[in-house]
């Protein structure tokens, strides 16, 4: 009889399939391994073979340079990739531009490993597909009932009503330079902003991957070489890290914003002096975590990165089978540090 941990099983490189000697998002440089996304929590480089959709391998060229692993193998979605009898399938993700679920299939048994996730719509990247499955491998980056993310629509309308509210001030919005940032800048065009949005130079590459990739993120202006009190009234999209940086103080009287699902607890936006707190998460919450195991049902969960203890005793409670890896080597939110260009303030006035 087959186990579980025959197809999948934690180690301490990451998760680890055995008949098709493969590691799903190692910690470590390892001979083959199937990345879900181009976060650098997941998406390290070193490795012999590579195999991801071709916007991850693209996003991971953009980061580590042309020669980041041994071997590049690109995958769309859907198309199954065959590993010593193992077959290995993506599925959209929800997550990031590229990001994918590693649906790993074999004699009979189906395991989904999801990465990260979400469920909400989101126009820069393709939605979340759920995969039937025996197990589905579920982060918990928000594994609690006391995160409720609101609709993201009015989180941006929220910013667009503080534009308005306070013309004079320039309103300077942290977020991650992989897939929030280019989130919120196409929410704000939804929201019917046209005028140019400035971005710090860390975000400006990525920025052109997207929109070679069809994302559409309108007319974009470097935030850089600018007098003392500029852009009132203007957006300016920066890393987190920038707006607390010296390179902020350019700016007209900013209101700092910040683009993320810990901006729900307050204490977090405290700390970080946020002004306008912007509740936008590219992860679950803990409605969408719960119903997609309702929906899949599959025979176990596994819970990793994240409130493990949480969705454990939602399992518990609503009789689903359930384990939690205890992973490490994951963040809890896609990082502000890293390679450069993914987080890092290194502009100066």
């Amino acid at each position: 009889m087959i186990r579980y941990e025959d197809l999948l099983r934690p180690t301490p490189e990451g998760l680890y399939c055995p008949p098709g000697d493969f590691h799903i998002d190692p910690v470590v440089p390892v001979a083959r391994a199937v990345i879900t996304h181009g976060h650098s929590d997941h998406a390290r480089s070193g490795h012999g073979t590579v195999l991801a959709t071709p916007q991850t391998l693209a996003i991971m060229t953009e980061r580590y340079g042309e020669d980041f692993a041994g071997r590049q193998e690109a995958a769309a979605y859907g198309v199954p990739v065959t590993r010593d009898g193992v077959e290995v399938t993506l599925a959209p993700a929800g997550h990031v531009l590229g990001s994918a679920q590693a649906v790993i299939r074999w004699r009979g048994l189906t395991m989904v490993a999801s990465g990260d996730y979400k469920r909400r719509r989101d126009p820069t990247c393709a939605p979340f597909e759920p995969v039937p499955c025996h197990v589905f491998v579920s982060e918990a980056t928000f594994g609690l009932p006391v995160f409720v993310h609101p609709p993201a629509e009015g989180e941006v309308a929220r910013l667009v009503q503080s534009l308005r509210q306070f013309p004079e001030r320039a309103h300077l919005v942290g977020a991650y330079a992989l897939g929030k940032a280019q989130r919120v800048i196409r929410l704000l065009r939804e929201a019917g902003w046209d005028r140019p949005i400035h971005v710090h130079g860390a975000l400006e590459r990525l920025n052109r991957l997207y929109e070679r990739e069809g994302v559409e993120l309108g007319p974009l202006a470097p935030a850089t070489g600018l007098p003392p009190n500029s852009l009132g009234g203007e957006v300016v999209i920066a890393p987190p890290s920038a707006t607390q940086d010296r390179w902020s103080r350019r700016f007209a009287d900013p209101v700092r914003a910040f683009a993320s699902g810990w901006m729900l607890v307050r204490a977090r936006a405290r700390q970080r002096g946020v002004e306008l707190p912007l509740v936008l998460s590219d992860h679950t919450d803990w409605p969408e975590l719960t119903a997609t195991f309702a929906e899949l049902r599959p025979e176990e969960v596994w819970i990793t990165h994240g409130r493990e203890e949480g969705l454990l005793r939602w399992c518990e409670l609503n009789g689903q089978a359930a384990r939690a890896l205890r992973l490490v080597g994951y963040d809890e939110e896609d990082e502000e540090a890293g390679p450069a260009g993914e987080g890092q303030a290194t502009e100066r006035p």
